[in-house]
């Protein structure tokens, strides 16, 4: 289409008022600028739009025609401009999180419930899945953010830490008592003891299993689940020796109901934080990472 809009506008506003003087007070233009205008827009669609007459000007058929579909075009972007300003004024936006189920427990849940009050307007979709998942679906731009921790290869995703996190491996006191009272005081407990770990997918397990290797520890029993939670009420309740993050059983351990098993060397911590594509940041995604800075949780 090699015509102006602004034809078009004029077009659609000389058909509604049925008069060039009413549109050019519309428009805020003189009559002879609507008028050449129209002939121009003639010209170019090789079509009479309209007839004149001493009240004024009359559209011909092929002129109804496209006023139908002008009245649309400029009826729609009315409705647009409306609705962005509605948008604005409410702050109304979509936010779409990708996240694991642990992290989103323990960390994404306690902040949501003060920024949904403070952008009540905002409305906020959770995917709750593998780190592995929300990365995939962040590089396929199906996801606005991802609480994940931070990837060593970030790939074209922008990155903004939020919080340090510890791995360690606990149990309960009477599951050491009786570990040591059946195998004695000085054993390797991932020999002789019942090592909780997430399953394979998991990027924790990955993790840890790279600190195992690394320090050449084997454990001989394993027993593997699915999610954090249950690996942690698994431990508490004395089935064995599990590797959670410390951050999530901080009150188990203040309390003794769980208890830190000593390693001659510690996991290195890691960094969660909020991925995201740099290019693609919404009024939504501003408002997100305001109220997270307010809330001291960092900033991009």
């Amino acid at each position: 289409m090699d015509l102006n809009l602004s034809q078009y506008k004029i077009f659609y506003e000389v058909a509604k008022a049925g008069n060039i003087s009413k549109a050019a007070k519309e428009l805020f233009i003189s009559q002879p600028a609507i008028s050449k205008s129209i002939r121009k827009l003639e010209d170019n669609l090789n079509v009479a739009l309209f007839t004149r007459n001493s009240r004024g000007v009359q559209m011909t058929e092929e002129g109804k025609l496209l006023f139908q579909h002008t009245r649309e075009a400029f009826e729609a972007i009315n409705r647009g401009e409306q609705e962005l300003k509605r948008v604005k004024e409410f702050n109304i936006g979509y936010l779409r999180i990708g996240v694991s189920n642990t992290l989103c427990k323990y960390v994404l849940l306690p902040y949501l419930k003060g920024f949904i009050e403070k952008y009540p307007h905002i409305k906020v979709t959770i995917e709750s899945q593998s780190t592995s998942h929300t990365v995939h679906m962040l590089e396929q731009q199906n996801l606005d953010l991802g609480l994940i921790a931070a990837p060593s290869n970030r790939r074209p995703l922008s990155f903004t830490p939020i919080m340090e996190i510890q791995d360690t491996f606990v149990a309960t006191k009477s599951y050491l008592d009786n570990l040591h009272l059946r195998e004695g005081r000085n054993i390797d407990i991932f020999q002789a003891g019942n090592i909780l770990l997430l399953d394979q997918n998991n990027m924790t397990r990955k993790y840890i299993d790279e600190y195992l290797t690394q320090n050449q520890i084997v454990p001989k029993q394993l027993l593997e689940v699915t999610t954090m939670d249950l690996l942690i009420e698994f431990a508490k309740i004395g089935m064995g020796i599990g590797c959670v993050i410390k951050e999530f059983v901080q009150v188990e351990l203040d309390r003794g109901t769980l208890i830190e098993i000593p390693m001659q060397s510690t996991i290195k911590k890691r960094t969660i934080g909020f991925a995201f594509n740099p290019g693609g940041v919404s009024t939504a995604m501003q408002s997100f990472f305001s109220a997270m800075k307010d809330a001291g949780m960092g900033h991009p």
